[in-house]
């Protein structure tokens, strides 16, 4: 079995580094926040009080951060004290440039970018879904650490291409949460019960994750946010960030996208509104109110 670093132990971090314990592997972690690494202990993680003391003697490093600049700090941090021929593989959401700037940082170690779909739902099952950018060879070698933490891995293309997939990925999913609010909204306005739109639409072409998994009303999901006061999944300010991601990322290429600016318009709007802790199904009660 494998000695891996896990560094970035909160929401999505901790249940992916307790899923690898379970598959046998050998962790060590760090998180900065409290709660985090005390769950992480309960789960069998060799919590350590530094990154650079969690990556010594590891093969893997594994990164779960919330932002690109977080990513960079991390790595110039443990890089003294990595073993040689270790494996990075970076699990958290950031600019593709940003992507390939760590996989520079790092050379000569190995290093993919992989993203994750799923929430935090998927992390607590082991039911990711991994988009990568990387060596081919260098993916067949980690492809046991992904099927430990999720249920499919895809190698996507070189270092960044992982990113570029998941930026374009939750373009699509924050559209789809918007349209399908629209959508129960004017249903309810038109005398119709959630249950029969759920039970028609899920069986139909308009059915989608964002129906299917994350209903934006109580009852026909029974495990949906939308039954828990909107508790996150996957919160309004990781949907904010990422459809940013994918602005910055539109503008860059020059591509346009009506549909993708508008989300990402709307989004920001709910996080300034103070509802970056909810669920990004909780958009729902921004078109009732509009």
């Amino acid at each position: 079995m494998t000695t891996i670093a896990f560094i970035g132990l909160g929401n999505m971090g901790g249940p992916m580094a307790a899923n690898l314990v379970k598959a046998g592997h050998t962790v060590r972690g760090f998180d900065v926040m409290e709660e985090a690494k005390t769950k992480a202990r309960e789960n069998g993680i060799d919590v350590q009080e530094t990154a650079a003391q969690a990556v010594e003697g590891a093969d893997v490093i594994i990164t779960m951060l919330p932002n690109g600049k977080l990513v960079d700090s991390v790595m110039a941090e443990v890089l003294p004290s990595v073993s040689e021929n270790a494996l990075f593989i970076d699990s958290s959401t950031i600019a593709v440039a940003e992507a390939r700037a760590a996989a520079d940082k790092v050379a000569p170690h190995r290093f993919l970018d992989a993203p994750v779909s799923g929430g935090i739902v998927g992390a607590q099952a082991g039911t990711l879904a991994f988009m990568v950018g990387g060596e081919s060879s260098v993916f067949e070698a980690a492809r046991p650490l992904f099927d430990a933490m999720g249920r499919c891995a895809t190698h996507c293309g070189d270092v960044g291409a992982g990113q570029a997939v998941k930026i374009c990925n939750n373009m699509i999913l924050g559209v789809h949460q918007i349209a399908l609010a629209e959508a129960m909204v004017l249903g309810e306005r038109l005398g119709l019960d959630p249950q029969a739109f759920f039970d028609v639409v899920s069986n139909s072409t308009g059915a989608s994750w964002a129906l299917t998994t994350n209903c934006p009303v109580p009852g026909p999901v029974p495990n949906s946010p939308a039954n828990n006061d909107f508790k996150p999944g996957f919160a309004n300010a990781l949907m904010n960030k990422d459809l940013n991601l994918a602005k910055a990322a539109l503008e860059e290429t020059g591509t346009s996208a009506v549909l993708g600016q508008a989300a990402a318009a709307f989004y920001q709007e709910t996080v300034d509104a103070g509802f970056g802790d909810k669920d990004c199904s909780y958009v729902i009660e921004l078109v009732r109110d509009r």
